[in-house]
């Protein structure tokens, strides 16, 4: 095992009006499980092949432990990558597809027999060692694949959308299976896609990219409750945070007809980006006025569908909430999120901007 450092990495593909990635400094340490997320196009899967070794490096460095890696070939870095489509030979058993690596780098039968076996016992496939990747489920030849990445025992796992090809069911049970693996093991782990609820549940920490730099890093929860840009805000968490126009004025923030009471803001006036995620928002009797236009059943919650003075505003009730044509709604202060509209980032905090929130915000009319 070991940590992996990427400093200052950069790619720009030939002809390429812009680099692919720009910039990206990350230290992941041992044994930690990183997931780099992010919209299709934000230079998370070039990131990967650059660490795996798989794309040139235009700028900058990667070590992997003590090692710098640029000029080492994707065999001699003692990493293992799983893919999308599997990468299985079709022609060969599970048994074989599994023993492969091993078999190249001349390790002795004995031992190859042995990491095999343990192998097909973490990931249950003993029953299915002697068939060839066809007769298996889709389920069964991802298995198959990170067993062929485990018998290697390398320093590092490199996953590239592992789960992407599988329906929504099989994806659960398929991240539990990565995610105990990983603690078992103990291995330090690269992870890559673009849905975040995977992200959230298998991540040490995050790594959100947008347009091939990094937007923000942290846990997963500190990500979803502090976002530092509109960005982040908008990828992580199913469904999205609402995002406002509004009005600040001093200590009110003034959103559309209505105004919600801040606490302290001295002399901060001007448009901003009010943030709200659905679950914070709270039926009553006084507050911002809601048109509902649909509601979407999903069970355990409804997601309610309407607008605040043309604006659209989603939130999350329980399934047995009445749900009227109009209704009120208030949130609390602290629960609220301010972004400046021209750059999309946080609004600094307490401690830097003198911004004062109560527990609860009163809302009404103008």
């Amino acid at each position: 095992m070991a940590s992996i450092t990427i400093s200052d990495l950069s790619k720009t593909y030939p002809g390429a009006a812009a680099p692919s990635v720009t910039g990206i400094s990350l230290d992941i340490r041992d044994g930690e499980f990183i997931v780099l997320v992010g919209p299709s196009g934000c230079g998370k899967s070039t990131l990967l092949r650059m660490v795996a070794g798989l794309e040139d490096i235009s700028g900058g460095e990667v070590k992997i432990g003590d090692r710098v890696v640029n000029r080492v070939d994707p065999a001699d870095r003692d990493i293992a990558m799983v893919f999308q489509n599997y990468a299985l030979y079709p022609h060969m058993t599970v048994r074989e597809n599994m023993a492969y690596g091993l078999k190249n780098r001349r390790t002795p039968k004995s031992e190859i027999e042995a990491r095999v076996a343990e192998a097909a016992r973490m990931l249950e496939l003993g029953p299915y060692l002697d068939r060839k990747p066809r007769a298996l489920s889709g389920g069964q030849r991802q298995r198959v694949a990170m067993g062929r990445a485990v018998v290697r025992q390398p320093s590092a796992f490199l996953f590239d959308e592992p789960l992407s090809n599988l329906d929504a069911k099989l994806r659960v049970t398929m991240r539990g299976e990565i995610r105990r693996l990983q603690k078992r093991l103990g291995t330090t782990s690269l992870y890559v896609t673009h849905d975040q609820l995977e992200a959230m549940t298998l991540a040490d920490r995050l790594v959100v990219l947008n347009a091939g730099r990094i937007e923000q890093v942290g846990a997963p929860l500190d990500i979803y409750l502090r976002p530092a840009s509109t960005f982040v805000a908008s990828f992580i968490g199913a469904p999205a945070m609402n995002l406002l126009d509004a009005e600040l004025d001093g200590a009110r923030l003034r959103l559309g007809t209505s105004e919600i009471g801040l606490g302290h803001l001295p002399g901060a006036k001007g448009a901003v980006t009010l943030g709200i995620r659905a679950e914070d928002l709270v039926p009553s009797a006084i507050g911002l006025p809601f048109r509902t236009d649909f509601v979407e059943e999903l069970g355990a919650q409804r997601l309610v569908h309407g607008h605040i003075d043309g604006q659209p505003l989603v939130l999350t009730l329980d399934p047995t909430a009445q749900i009227g044509s109009e209704m009120r709604l208030s949130v609390a202060a602290a629960k609220l999120h301010l972004f400046e509209t021209s750059t999309g980032k946080r609004i600094a905090t307490a401690a830097r901007t003198g911004l004062a929130v109560s527990q609860t915000a009163l809302t009404k009319p103008v």
